[in-house]
Order: C-alpha cells, then sequence, then structure tokens
C-alpha cells in the first residue's frame, strides 16, 4: 500500500513528501514502532527517489518530528511525559516517577569502584587515595528517555556495589545512609552529541544541568550527582515565601 504524496501548484516534491510524512505519523500509521522504515521501503511506498525522500527527512529532523541515531536510524518522536519536579524536596528520581504514576526505569551507563575525580574529591569530602562507586545511568519514565545521572558515593557507604538497583536512595537506606538534606544548583546547558543521542534529542538541544550534593544527619557527604535533564520534558518548580520587612535599626 503506497503513501499519498499531494503536491500544491509550485510546492517541491520533497514538501510534498514531508507533509505526507508528518500525515502519517500523526494518524498512526508507524504506531507500533519507533523506528522509522528503511529508505527502500519509504521509496517505494511514497514513490520517490532516495534524493527527494533524504531531504524530506532533514526537514523532518529538523522540526523534531524525528530523530536519527548514528548506526541505528531514524526514529519518530513519541510524546514525551512531562513533569513538575519540586526542587525543594530531596527524592529519588524512581521516587519521583512513582509518584507521578510514571514506571520508572534506568539503562547503566557506567558501574564500578574508582579513585575519585579531582571534582568528587572535593565535593565528598575524600582523599586522592580514597575510592568512590560511581554510577551512571540514563534514566526513563515509561520507557521514555529523560534524564541522564552521573553519582558518585564513598565506598564506605556502599561496600557492596550489586545491592544498588533500580534507586541509589533505596540501597543508601538499606545501609542506615539515607540523606536527609542536600544542595542543588542549576544551569541552562546545551547537549553534545553524545549525550544528546541518549536522550534521544538532537545535538545543542537544551537541556538542565545540576549538581547534587546529599548529606546525612551528622554532615557527611554521601552522594555527589551531576544530571543533564530533557528540558522540554522537565519543570523545577519552587515555593518561594515573602522575607518580613527588615527592622529598622536605632542609633
Amino acid at each position: 500500500m503506497t503513501m499519498t504524496v499531494e503536491t500544491a501548484p509550485g510546492q517541491k516534491l520533497y514538501r510534498a513528501v514531508v507533509d505526507a510524512l508528518r500525515r502519517e505519523i500523526e494518524t498512526g500509521r508507524f504506531a507500533e514502532t519507533q523506528l522509522l522504515p528503511a529508505e527502500r521501503v519509504l521509496c517505494e511506498l511514497l514513490e520517490v527517489s532516495r534524493t527527494t525522500l533524504r531531504k524530506a527527512i532533514a526537514d523532518l529532523i529538523a522540526e523534531g518530528v524525528l530523530f536519527h541515531r548514528h548506526g541505528a536510524g531514524t526514529f519518530i518522536h513519541r510524546a514525551t511525559p512531562r513533569v513538575e519536579q519540586p526542587s525543594s524536596r530531596l527524592t529519588s528520581f524512581t521516587e519521583d516517577m512513582r509518584l507521578r504514576g510514571l514506571v520508572a526505569s534506568s539503562r547503566e551507563l557506567e558501574r564500578g569502584v574508582f579513585l575519585p575525580t579531582p571534582e568528587e574529591a572535593m565535593m565528598l569530602g575524600v582523599r586522592p587515595n580514597d575510592r568512590v562507586f560511581r554510577l551512571g545511568r540514563l534514566r526513563l519514565a515509561d520507557g521514555s528517555p529523560m534524564a541522564i545521572e552521573r553519582a558518585a558515593v564513598p565506598i564506605r557507604f556502599l561496600p557492596e556495589q550489586d545491592s544498588v538497583g533500580d534507586s541509589l536512595y533505596e540501597a543508601l537506606s538499606a545501609k542506615g545512609f539515607r540523606p536527609t538534606r542536600g544542595l542543588q544548583r542549576l544551569r541552562a546547558t546545551l547537549l553534545d552529541h553524545a549525550d544528546a543521542e541518549l536522550l534521544g534529542v538532537a545535538p545543542d538541544s537544551p537541556a538542565l544541568y545540576i549538581q547534587r550534593i546529599a548529606y546525612l544527619a551528622d554532615g557527611a557527604c554521601v552522594e555527589f550527582t551531576k544530571s543533564w535533564y530533557r528540558a522540554d520534558a522537565y519543570d523545577f518548580v519552587s515555593e518561594l515565601t515573602l522575607s518580613p520587612p527588615a527592622r529598622k535599626m536605632h542609633r
């Protein structure tokens, strides 16, 4: 079965192909998969040349309808859950998603025990020859990539790295080291090619970069995490209160 390409007067063929592909995607033609069919198949369905098809796909990638992963193919952007995240509450990603009725999952990027980087040693308050447990994960909600998290924990708090499952905080709690407070620093950034590919967005897409340091009740630093959140999927919300007016000083 072919797909109809309707060319308006004066319209270039590849733009008509853009319209046809967008229409087919919106009406659920490729609902069973996120991967776009191979070029040969699409050329036969649309009855156009590969040159025309590639120009149309390039436009749809620029519009954000499609995205390309090197060596894997061209994918369709599905609706991404949008999360409102209070920045005043210290919770794990797994807890946040559970509270919103979303299923949290992870794709592991790194796991192991390492000597700390100078940044990790400074943030965690450990010596250069101490070891840290490092965990890098792509975090997903209902199967959609939401954030990249790279956490470091002094090894004395997690001597058994295999005890960490879906939630780092649950593993720390099981050892009696659940964080009780934290400090976060947020700033806007642009994703490099590797991180953009992991999150399923175009390179240089905007993201929220967050550094977090979490502490135990006794003041010991238990976690240092760097995260990159998709800007199109997260809203960080803070509750503000008006400070009482300053008291006048009398001489």
